[in-house]
């Protein structure tokens, strides 16, 4: 794969390990490596003249100042030249112990510059590079050189972000997949290393439905009751719910299932994981939760231009936030599938044009999914009844013609009945089933019927009343939330008004979205901690913690002994209390986090102090972890 690999150095803690790391892929690809020094000789020839008038004054004569520059432009080439050798020997004596090819470059001039220049001008197809140089302090995300570098630079770039050899040791390889050719080029870069470093290897998509609900809150209160009628939300909003969340959950599990193929015929078995949210946001915290030995990003996404070359907004935030080794990749790879319905599929003029009145934005994503299921299906041709019939799957029939309805403005959409059939929630993937039938399989993700949570809206009143009654409010113009009281206690402890709008969204949106009547504390208060972060909430967010009745967790005990060979006992107001932390990751990490200090104490019986005492070491994990600073963990 790799033929040629580049390492800049500079003896800096992230520049050793990137040694390291090129060595090890070196060795796997049977690659050539070189690496590279740039020192700036001129800038301290520039400053040493800048300071001249320093200079004691035995010093100022004319001949003694020349004699003075030769001697330090005389010593500071050559000491230069010197630490770059120093620099570059380490590199080569690892190299050579690995049996691998090396050639050492050493360049003057501005550091970023001279690095782009050499790549451009070489046939490095690998760059490794540390995240951070000799300059970076406790706060630094990107070093200046290696940001200015990758922005100009299209070559695959691993950027090593962990210094720590050891906490790569066990790591898995995650790529992240938009269903871009560029992401899954990056899922054949990851099934090849895979393969390499006999590391596991996962995938992760991310969609967002919560985007267009945040928005149209944050303008229902700008526009004018003219303005508001023609706009229609409540039509808009049904409209999107049904078809973000089905359409576009099943297009990003398709991408899934076409890189599970893809790893298949590789030998390779691949882990997927599909995440809804903000995508930046939920790879970082799936990233923090795993800590993999390498993130793999394409350059940009799938809604970028075709030749863009800077980077997208997600892989730059991942890139600087990431708690483990980038890789960044600009090539691009084709599914088989896709490059097959291109070559042999065609469009009516009807079918094109109707795709024309696609927003672009979103028209790359429908062609897909529309060539995919025009293939699967044994179609030559697209028509508009091709259309329809992909339409179909993609979003609920009644949602289609209601679409329909508005783009043409024939109607108005039926109000929403108080009275709603059950309603069933994949736990896997938030796929939701609405009415008597009883399910049998997750259409998204597969999940078998015992992964479905059946809710009505007897079980939730029942809790409602429990927190305090049932409040109305109207979010958007014909559309009533209820909230408890609680609840509503809960989104004022978010200090921040910003932020409790978006976690007041987010809450209200995944309630409707799966036709929840009531929003309770159950719901609402993992959610909004989960958006905003523990210190963005106010000193009564414990009471009402511990007032909430959470889905039980399992026994403590039994889980602990399945997974470790010491068994630990709880006692029952330790399980009440760990009962009130948010079920999932949450609970998970602070049952983790006791039985952790329990074990530091030498103790198997767990009471309530020593699980009040975990709970606190997991809090400041927690926080730690929305900081980013879990590899500066001090320890107890």
């Amino acid at each position: 794969m790799y033929k040629h690999i580049y390492v800049p150095v500079d003896n800096s803690d992230y520049s050793n390990r990137a040694i390291d790391l090129a060595v090890e892929l070196g060795r796997a690809f049977g690659a050539r490596l070189t690496g590279c020094h740039v020192y700036a000789a001129r800038l301290h020839d520039y400053r040493f003249k800048q300071m001249e008038y320093t200079l004691p004054e035995e010093y100022k004569d004319e001949t003694e100042l020349e004699r003075q520059r030769k001697i330090h432009d005389s010593l500071i080439a050559m000491g230069l030249q010197l630490i770059s050798e120093s620099y570059l020997d380490v590199m080569k004596a690892k190299a050579e112990a690995a049996g691998l090819a090396f050639t050492a470059r050493m360049m003057d001039g501005k550091h970023y510059k001279a690095l782009i220049e050499d790549t451009q001008a070489s046939d490095y197809d690998l760059v490794v590079m540390g995240a951070l140089g000799m300059g970076a302090v406790k706060d630094s995300q990107l070093g200046s050189v290696t940001e200015r570098f990758v922005r100009k630079v299209t070559r695959d770039t691993l950027i090593v972000r962990n210094a720590d050899a050891l906490r790569d040791a066990q790591g898995a390889i995650v790529v992240g997949l938009d269903g871009s050719p560029q992401s899954f080029h990056g899922l054949k870069l990851g099934l090849a290393l895979s393969k390499a470093l006999n590391r596991p290897v996962q995938a992760v998509a991310v969609y967002d439905p919560y985007l267009h609900y945040a928005m149209f809150n944050g303008i229902v209160g700008v526009l004018n009751e003219k303005a508001s009628k023609i706009f229609r939300f409540k039509e808009q909003e049904q409209l999107h719910e049904e078809i973000i969340d089905t359409g576009l959950a099943k297009i990003y599990q398709s991408h899934l299932e076409i890189a599970r193929k893809l790893a298949l015929e590789d030998g390779v078995d691949l882990q997927i994981t599909l995440l809804d949210g903000k995508c930046f946001e939920k790879i970082l915290t799936f990233a923090r939760k795993e800590q993999p030995l390498l993130l793999i990003l394409g350059r940009v996404g799938v809604h970028s231009d075709e030749h863009e070359v800077d980077l997208g907004s997600n892989t730059e935030n991942l890139m600087r936030l990431a708690p483990c080794n980038v890789l960044l990749t600009g090539g691009k790879f084709y599914p088989p599938l896709d490059v097959k319905a291109e070559e042999i599929i065609s469009w009516t003029e009807e079918a094109e044009a109707r795709m024309e009145r696609v927003p672009p934005q979103v028209k790359g994503v429908a062609r897909t999914a529309l060539l995919r299921y025009a293939i699967e299906q044994g179609h030559t041709v697209i028509t508009n009844k091709v259309i329809d019939e992909a339409m179909a799957i993609f979003m609920p029939t009644r949602m289609a013609e209601k679409m329909q309805i508005l783009a043409e403005d024939l109607a108005v959409a039926e109000l929403r009945k108080d009275t709603q059939a059950a309603t069933a929630i994949c736990s896997v993937c938030g796929y939701t089933v609405k009415g008597p039938n009883a399910v049998v399989t997750c259409p998204v993700c597969a999940a078998p019927a015992e992964k479905f949570q059946t809710i009505t809206r007897e079980v939730v009143e029942t809790i409602a009343a429990q927190e305090g009654g049932v409040a109305e409010e109207e979010s958007m113009p014909g559309v009533v939330v209820k909230w408890s009281a609680d609840a509503r206690d809960a989104l004022r402890e978010v200090t921040d008004g910003y932020l409790r709008r978006r976690a007041k969204a987010r809450v209200e949106k995944y309630a409707r979205s799966k036709k929840i009547p009531v929003i309770t504390c159950q719901l609402a208060l993992p959610m909004i901690e989960e958006t905003v972060g523990r210190d963005k909430l106010g000193a009564g967010w414990d009471t009402l913690l511990a007032k909430t009745k959470f889905e039980p967790a399992a026994t403590p005990s039994a889980a602990a002994a399945a997974a470790t060979t010491s068994a630990f006992t709880w006692t029952d107001d330790a399980v009440a209390r760990l009962n009130r932390v948010p079920a999932g990751f949450m609970r998970d990490m602070t049952r983790e986090e006791v039985e952790r200090v329990a074990t530091a104490k030498n103790v198997t019986h767990i009471d309530l102090a020593l699980c009040e005492e975990g709970i606190g070491h997991a809090r400041e994990t927690m926080n730690e972890v929305i900081a980013g600073y879990v590899s500066n963990k001090k320890p107890r």
